[in-house]
């Protein structure tokens, strides 16, 4: 299986589409991507194309994850305006279609986000999860630590809050 993870600073109207299907269908499978399911294309694409609109100002760029060339998923890793913090990075939307998953690819892409962020010369990146996924575990495979959290901050149904775990690595 062929996979690759690169940089993206110019979003056309193909990869939007499959983006932005991507962000739909892993929400809907229970992915902890920023929203809760049931959401459609409709209403996420305010959300994408304000991510979009970030990529072509050259302030975030998408790492896209393909497999034998299509997309089967990505990340955004936002820049920092700051120039106190231009060795920093946020990683924000990891993701990979549900049809992909289970095969080692969220790995892939995570490791592709790590090499992306060092060609750029980051030093640190954070990230942030929900509480209750798990997913720090994950992240420590990688060489992220929790530094603080943000207790029950994510409201993913009435009386299901959770708290938000934040992440840093040093690259």
């Amino acid at each position: 299986m062929h996979t690759e993870v690169c940089p993206v600073e110019a979003v056309d109207d193909e990869l939007r589409a499959r983006l932005l299907a991507c962000w739909t269908d892993v929400t809907n499978a229970g992915g902890s991507v920023g929203f809760v399911p049931p959401v459609t294309e409709d209403g996420l694409a305010p959300y994408l194309d304000a991510v979009i609109e970030r990529v072509h100002q050259g302030r975030e760029l998408i790492a896209l994850l393909r497999v034998e060339g299509e997309v089967a998923g990505f990340a955004v890793l936002s820049l920092s305006v700051s120039p106190l913090r231009r060795h920093w990075a946020t990683v924000l939307r990891v993701q990979v279609r549900p049809e992909w998953q289970g095969r080692g690819l969220g790995r892939v892409l995570v490791a592709g986000v790590h090499d992306i962020a060092r060609a750029r010369g980051l030093e640190f990146l954070h990230l942030t999860v929900r509480g209750g996924t798990g997913l720090e575990a994950f992240y420590a495979d990688f060489g992220y630590r929790e530094f603080g959290r943000m207790p029950g901050a994510i409201r993913v149904a009435p009386g299901d809050d959770r708290d938000e775990l934040h992440l840093t690595c040093r690259l």
